[in-house]
């Protein structure tokens, strides 16, 4: 969502060497061609030596995409001179160029532009766009080819994990049965994708599913690149609100995302998607656990995500 804000300051700072600091979770994905086009990457191993690491860089200046007091206080303790952000969290003393926070809330991406274009950069895409390198095309189709995948399949994705907290998921049985009506009416081979900590999640779907389904589970097996290649040989991708939402929508893959507790006005995949929401009085809530009857998700039936999905598929 970052990445519209970012490419305005590549075109506004066309002869300046910028490098973009990211966790190690992140980092990678900024090894393809993304709109931000940095000259470098720098990998952020944990918060403890992140001041450090980011002295070693001897920057001029420092754009802050996020809004906590640690993160412009790292920047001040790695002796950056200049440190740009918005001003939030009792942080503006420790900022050279100070922003005020965009009321009323709007989308992360829209946030993220305002910050710069009120640093004096322009705007001019507002859609995040990742060209993956022919390498990471090429070790994802070798993934899927030992897997027994064919080229020619019919594939479609599902992130079935969320890192916020299990209210984000939708129930696995109603994802194990959007698998099996993609395999029996549309023949298409679903692949599961996610983290380490998605694979509860990933093993209580397979569990529900028949032995005739076709489906690969790659959750805990694949890093940020490989995913990004294996979604852009999706059809589609069924998600919860999760980064993997985002990256097939910055690769150009249409998203079916289900959200539940989290605002969909705030984080909904950029550009042509769909969006599957059931209003009901407790949501947007932003809990990590429901503490009732997690009415948002369970009322969102595996007919109405099929039916998103199918459609996708027959306007390929």
């Amino acid at each position: 969502m970052a990445l519209p804000a970012l490419a305005a300051v590549r075109a506004g700072l066309p002869d300046t060497h910028i490098t973009i600091a990211a966790i190690a979770s992140v980092a990678p994905l900024f090894h393809e061609a993304t709109s931000a086009k940095p000259n470098d990457v720098l990998t952020i191993p944990d918060r403890a030596r992140e001041a450090n690491t980011l002295g070693r860089g001897r920057f001029d200046a420092g754009l802050l995409l996020t809004n906590s007091f640690r993160s412009a206080w790292t920047l001040r303790r790695a002796d950056i001179a200049d440190r740009w952000g918005f001003s939030t969290s009792a942080r503006g003393f420790l900022l050279t160029r100070r922003v005020p926070r965009p009321r009323p809330r709007v989308h992360q991406s829209v946030y993220y532009s305002a910050l710069v274009e009120a640093l004096g950069f322009v705007v001019a895409d507002t859609m995040p766009r990742i060209s993956l390198r022919s390498e990471t095309v090429e070790r994802a189709s070798e993934t899927l080819t030992k897997l027994g995948v064919a080229p020619s399949a019919l594939l479609v994705a599902f992130a079935p994990g969320a890192a916020y907290g299990h209210a984000k998921r939708w129930p696995p049985s109603r994802v194990a049965a959007v698998i099996r009506r993609l395999a029996e009416e549309r023949g298409a081979i679903s692949i599961l994708v996610g983290a380490h900590s998605d694979r509860d999640a990933g093993r209580e779907i397979e569990s529900a599913l028949p032995a005739a389904a076709k489906v690969v589970n790659l959750i805990g097996h694949t890093d940020l690149r490989q995913v990004a290649g294996i979604l852009a040989r999706c059809a589609v991708l069924v998600s919860n609100d999760s980064g993997a939402m985002h990256v097939a929508a910055a690769v150009g893959i249409p998203v079916t995302a289900i959200f539940g507790p989290t605002d969909e006005r705030a984080t909904a995949p950029v550009g042509n998607h769909d969006v599957i929401v059931r209003e009901v009085f407790c949501r947007p809530c932003m809990l990590r656990d429901c503490p009732i009857d997690h009415r948002c998700m369970k009322r969102i039936t595996s007919d109405n995500v099929f039916d998103a999905v199918a459609a996708r598929i027959a306007s390929r």
